[in-house]
């Protein structure tokens, strides 16, 4: 009992002040990487929720998505809908052709809704 506890102690002792060194420093701190350089991010949103930032260029940026999930779901109903439609023998050729077409034409559609104004 007393040789668990005292290797609890000991890991506890060993990660606490790790996790502490980790954290961010509080927004008073003074800054010494990307912070220090570019200053602190002002985020703004459009009326259809798009986050966007102006960079020190003067130009507007924001974070487009970048398809996955489209890819995904895509992939997976072209998938469904090529082995239904490829009803002879092996439905492998179908099921592999829909769900390449379905993920790319998802992948497309998700990266296409969101768009900087």
């Amino acid at each position: 009992m007393f040789r668990k506890t005292l290797i609890a102690a000991a890991l506890a002792s060993t990660f606490v002040p790790l996790a502490s060194a980790m954290a961010a420093p509080p927004r008073w701190a003074p800054a010494h990487g990307y912070r220090a350089h570019n200053g602190d991010i002002a985020y703004r949103r459009t009326d259809d929720g798009i986050r966007y930032w102006q960079g020190n260029d003067g130009r507007y940026y924001c974070r487009k998505s970048n398809g996955t999930t489209g890819l995904l779901i895509g992939g997976v109903a072209g998938a469904l809908i090529g082995r239904t439609i490829d009803t002879r023998g092996d439905r492998t050729p179908g099921t592999v052709l829909g769900a390449v077409g379905g993920a790319l034409i998802g992948r497309e559609i998700d990266r296409s809704s969101s768009r900087c104004r």
